[in-house]
């Protein structure tokens, strides 16, 4: 396979990859991937549409390193929630490149819904965020850790007037390449500046807490159509965020009704002090759930 070549050109509309997955167009794109839209002609209905995530050769700095990204996400095809977009198998293709299957994420990313929408309902919020810990749960329960929860890698359907209903999905890449890349526990920033806890600026891996503070910033963003945070730089961010006391929607969002208790229970996984938000995903939802809106 060494000896293979391979090009952007054979991820064009049409082509076919390891013999059966047949490239229909694009689906999104971020600094390390690219995600396409494929048809799995070994088998038919509902099981054929998948998405395909190509890592390119040249991220990995040799063949070892691209087998043990590969290996990361052996754990990952056993995650089983309707809230995480299931990793089917991982390929192997020539020049180190590496793609996931995946199942075929409907709707859009949440980032095109916040722009058309601005907010959700907290009565929606309620429901979108109780779908998504259950789906943040059922990765920690892997002992693994998603490691970049934003908008742009949450995929939101909606069906009438009922609540929207999300999906985590990229989980893994950050943490798979920390990990394959032998980072150790310390090194830059990786995951988005505005949903990463403190403790990330100064170069801590991807945990679960980072998880609970991401997600926390997404519900505070989904209810308010703010982030918790003023700041347009890094930098300011970083200093809002090193604010011991939880963020206020109240103050960020003063036109938006907010019931305290619904409020408290999504900003408790902001607090700049780790050990002072919710130890698992579990306990966030169970806090969330016991919430009862009028």
């Amino acid at each position: 396979m060494a000896t293979e070549s391979f090009s952007l050109f054979d991820l064009a509309p049409g082509k076919q990859l390891a013999g059966r997955f047949r490239i229909q167009k694009p689906q999104r794109q971020s600094g390390l991937s690219s995600a396409f839209e494929a048809l799995d002609e070994s088998t038919t209905g509902d099981e054929a549409r998948c998405a395909l995530i190509v890592f390119p050769g040249p991220l990995f700095e040799g063949p070892r390193q691209a087998a043990d990204f590969r290996a990361q996400w052996r754990p990952w095809q056993a995650v089983r929630s309707g809230h995480v977009v299931r990793i089917r198998e991982v390929l192997e293709l020539p020049q180190n490149t590496t793609v996931l299957v995946t199942d075929f994420p409907a709707g859009s990313s949440l980032r095109e819904w916040i722009k058309q929408n601005q907010r959700m309902s907290q009565a929606d919020v309620h429901a979108f965020g109780l779908g998504l810990l259950d789906g943040l749960a059922a990765i920690h329960a892997q002992k693994l850790v998603h490691g970049d929860i934003k908008p742009q890698t949450i995929f939101v359907t909606q069906k009438g007037k009922a609540a929207p209903s999300g999906v985590l999905l990229d989980g893994g890449i950050t943490t798979g390449l920390w990990s394959a890349k032998h980072l150790g526990e310390h090194t830059a920033l990786i995951g988005t500046p505005f949903y990463a806890p403190v403790e990330q600026f100064g170069g801590e891996s991807p945990d679960v807490q980072s998880d609970i503070y991401n997600l926390a910033t997404v519900l505070f963003e989904c209810a308010t159509g703010v982030l918790p945070w003023p700041g347009a730089s890094m930098l300011e961010v970083f200093q809002a965020k090193l604010d011991k006391h939880a963020p206020s929607m109240r103050k960020r969002a003063p036109k938006v009704e907010i019931e305290p208790a619904f409020e408290k229970a999504i900003v408790q996984g902001l607090l700049a002090d780790r050990r002072q938000r919710y130890p698992t995903a579990v306990e966030f939802r169970d806090a969330l759930a016991a919430v009862k809106l009028d």
